[in-house]
């Protein structure tokens, strides 16, 4: 059977027309409606779940219906990504399956005092040299100090030529002065840049006025290629399908320029008026950007450039003046990339001589262990747990997600709060976090991370023992929400793999938790979780001796930090260059730290006063 069919979703009432036999979840990604897909579609993580309201398609089927409940069968649940359009049909997409108002970390700490940027705008002073021949002139630059900046024959015949104020943008970028635009008129009074933290999940961006360093507007949101799969290995897997690459460029360069218009609107700046742009991101998100080949990075130990690189803007389709540089934070390995380097500009590691530890926990995890003489770093599969990925009732930090739970240890009662202030759809990053440090001191799990029976609230389920946090009829879906046997492994799992990766760092390079005078925890994880409950679960060591500090979206600020500062551009380049990768796929102490992770704390060495 031919032809294409007409498609609606609702409640949002968006139509799609798409040929026959195609997913279901394929025609929500062509509608532009943002849903939970952990796994990019290959029906692993049942999280695209949608309702069949009428038409026809094959929702009905075992391979549509896999790991749902009796319960959601008969209300014509069916999972999208295996369900295939035959005809004309209707889906309402469940509030649980969602991407709605996502709570995306924002606040960030500029490290910038003086800014130096690497765009300047400069006036054209035209005049007559009295040492050369009558007639010839010279040309000079207000304000501008340095070497003469290159530029082509068609712009020096322009400012030759010259009979009215003109305004000079000089750019620095590519490592030597260049003229990138000239323009009619005064415009050195406007000269702005912009900066990206492109997350796996999410994008962040800051408008800055270069000529005083002042943030003019803040943006954010979703990364298209979420739809794709949360996970960077599955991002991986799809740039490696014919036209993979490009769809994933495309969905990222979208994402950006969605940023970049929120932001050009609020500050009433013409997006022709950005000049600069500095992106970090993780080694796969720079990679998907570029448009390289990303298959690569799937091989252990695999040698990546260090170098930052800059590409004309033009040429990536990214909506700012299309002779704008974009500078992208340089990467280290295969899994840490510009993000971290951009953490520990922040944290002003590279600077200090007191022992500092970074850790950053988003959809990858990345540790740095260090001071201004070394760095060390690893990166481990850590995060997607922590940000309510993998886990049945999870999802992203975003309205009606749980954030916080507490347990009465003497009757089980549990309270919970969520984003937003409304009844719970599910749990997330710090809500999961809490819940199980509460779990533990409520003995409802016991210190290998089971579930332990006749203990309030424990039941037993298909899938074995599970915990009811919050029934049925408090939850804003009429589903219960639960925390099960698989969902404390996955997190033990989680857990034991950051906490390990740390102890791989301290054991190389003999470090005690007594040692270490720095913690700085970036990102969302940092933000919003608990430290006392972080400790006490175990994800991270008692660096009982250890100032804490919350630097916020540290991507975002060393992009930004990037954009103002020359300087700070050499810092990220120097940090790149000397910064030492452990590969934990490859590395034999791993297995040992991971083994005495998977307790609860963990290490006694590493929980002295636990």
């Amino acid at each position: 059977m031919t032809g294409t069919f007409r498609v609606l979703f609702h409640p949002m009432e968006k139509e799609v027309s798409v040929i026959y036999g195609t997913t279901v979840l394929a025609a929500i990604r062509a509608a532009g409606i943002q849903v939970e897909s952990i796994c990019g579609g290959k029906g692993e993580c049942n999280k695209c779940r949608v309702i069949h309201v009428l038409g026809e398609c094959d929702a009905g089927t075992p391979a549509a219906t896999r790991g749902l409940t009796d319960e959601e069968v008969s209300r014509k649940y069916c999972r999208s990504c295996q369900t295939h359009i035959l005809g004309p049909c209707e889906f309402s997409i469940p509030v649980e399956s969602r991407i709605d108002s996502p709570k995306i970390l924002l606040n960030h700490h500029e490290t910038v005092a003086q800014p130096d940027p690497s765009v300047t705008k400069h006036l054209l002073v035209t005049g007559h040299h009295h040492a050369h021949a009558a007639g010839h002139r010279s040309l000079k630059l207000e304000g501008y100090q340095g070497t003469r900046p290159h530029m082509t024959r068609d712009q020096l015949h322009q400012l030759m030529t010259a009979t009215e104020t003109l305004t000079v943008t000089i750019t620095r970028t590519g490592g030597y002065p260049e003229v990138m635009l000239i323009e009619a008129g005064d415009t050195t009074a406007r000269n702005y840049g912009v900066a990206i933290d492109l997350g796996t999940t999410t994008v962040v961006g800051v408008l800055a006025d270069l000529n005083t360093g002042r943030i003019c507007a803040e943006a954010s949101g979703l990364n298209r290629q979420i739809t794709h799969g949360e996970e960077l290995l599955t991002r991986i897997a799809v740039a490696k399908r014919p036209g993979g690459r490009e769809v994933l460029q495309a969905a990222a360069v979208e994402s950006i320029n969605a940023v970049i218009g929120q932001l050009a609107n609020a500050a009433g700046v013409k997006e022709q008026e950005i000049t600069d742009v500095c992106i970090a991101g993780n080694t796969v998100m720079a990679f998907l950007l570029l448009g390289h080949d990303a298959s690569c990075l799937e091989i252990v130990n695999t040698e990546i450039s260090r170098i930052p690189e800059v590409v004309r803007a033009g040429a990536l389709g990214i909506a700012v003046h299309p002779e704008t540089r974009v500078f992208c934070l340089p990467n280290v390995s295969r899994f840490v990339g510009g993000d971290a380097i951009g953490d520990v500009v922040t944290a002003g590691v590279n600077a200090s001589r007191e022992l500092s530890l970074v850790i950053d926990l988003g959809t990858n995890g990345e540790v740095v262990l260090g001071d201004m003489d070394w760095l060390a770093s690893v990166s481990c599969a850590s995060g997607p747990a922590f940000e309510g990925a993998g886990i049945s009732s999870g999802m992203r930090a975003m309205k009606g997600a749980i954030d916080h739970v507490t347990i009465d240890p003497a009757s089980g009662e549990v309270t919970v709060t969520t984003i937003g202030n409304g009844k719970p759809r599910g749990i997330c990053g710090s809500g999961i976090i809490d819940a199980a440090a509460e779990m533990v001191a409520a003995g409802i799990l016991d210190f290998t991370g089971k579930l332990v029976e006749g203990k309030p609230g424990v039941r037993r389920g298909t899938e074995g023992l599970e915990f009811v946090l919050v029934p049925r009829e408090k939850t804003a879906t009429g589903q219960e929400i639960l925390i099960t046997r698989d969902d404390m492994a996955y997190l033990m799992d989680s857990k034991a793999a950051t906490c390990g990766s740390i102890g791989v760092l301290m054991k190389k390079y003999r470090v005690g938790v007594e040692d270490i005078r720095h913690v700085y925890l970036a990102g969302a994880f940092g933000a919003y979780a608990d430290i006392r409950k972080i400790i006490a679960f175990g994800i991270i060591p008692d660096f009982y001796r250890a100032e804490f500090h919350q630097i916020g979206n540290g991507s975002l600020a060393g992009a930004c930090a990037t954009l103002l500062s020359r300087k700070k551009r050499q810092e990220a380049a120097d940090v790149a260059k000397k910064m030492v990768y452990i590969d934990l796929l490859v590395d034999a102490d791993f297995i040992e730290e991971y083994g005495a992770a998977v307790y609860i704390p963990g290490k006694p060495e590493y929980f002295p006063k636990h």
